[in-house]
C-alpha cells in the first residue's frame, strides 16, 4: 500500500471490496436457492458470479473513492481487482470453515468441554485465518487505490 493513501480512503476501499463480496454472495444465494447442487458445494463454488452490480452502499463507496468520471480502462482495472478479491475471500471463508469443521470433528462442538490447550488451539487457528484475511484485504485495497 502506498503511503499516499489516507486511512479514510483505505477504509473506503476495504469497504468496497467487502461490498463486492456481499453482492456476489447475495446474487449467488438467489441463484443457488433453487439449485439441487447447493448443498453439495462449499463457499460460492465454481459458478461465482462477477457481474458485480454493487449494492447502494457499494455504489456510494465507489463514488466516494472516484468522484469524477473514470475511464473504461480504469473501471475494468477496478472490476478485475474486485473480482479477484471475491475469489480470494471465498477461498479464505472455505479455509476458515474447513478449520472449524476439522477441529470440531476432532475435539467436539461444545467449546465449554475444551481443555485450555484445545481452546488456545481453536482461538489461534481462527486468529491465523482472520489475520491472513485482514492483511490480504489491506493489500487488495491498496491495489484499488494505486492508479
Amino acid at each position: 500500500m502506498s503511503e499516499a493513501h489516507s486511512d479514510d480512503r483505505q477504509q473506503l476501499a476495504e469497504g468496497l471490496l467487502q461490498e463486492a463480496v456481499f453482492s456476489a454472495r447475495a446474487r449467488q444465494a438467489a441463484g443457488v436457492a433453487t439449485s439441487e447442487s447447493a448443498s453439495a458445494s462449499c463457499g460460492l463454488g465454481p459458478e461465482i458470479r462477477f457481474d458485480l452490480d454493487l449494492s447502494e452502499r457499494g455504489a456510494e463507496l465507489f463514488r466516494e473513492l472516484w468522484p469524477r468520471d473514470t475511464s473504461r480502462t480504469e473501471v475494468d482495472r477496478i472490476k478485475t481487482i474486485l473480482e479477484r478479491w471475491v475469489s480470494q475471500q471465498d477461498a479464505f471463508d472455505r479455509k476458515r470453515n474447513h478449520f472449524l469443521r476439522d477441529f470440531r470433528q476432532q475435539h467436539g462442538f461444545d467449546r465449554r468441554e475444551y481443555t485450555a490447550a484445545q481452546a488456545d488451539e481453536f482461538e489461534n487457528g481462527l486468529a491465523h485465518v482472520n489475520t491472513e484475511i485482514e492483511l490480504r484485504l489491506k493489500v487488495a485495497a491498496g491495489e484499488l487505490l494505486d492508479a
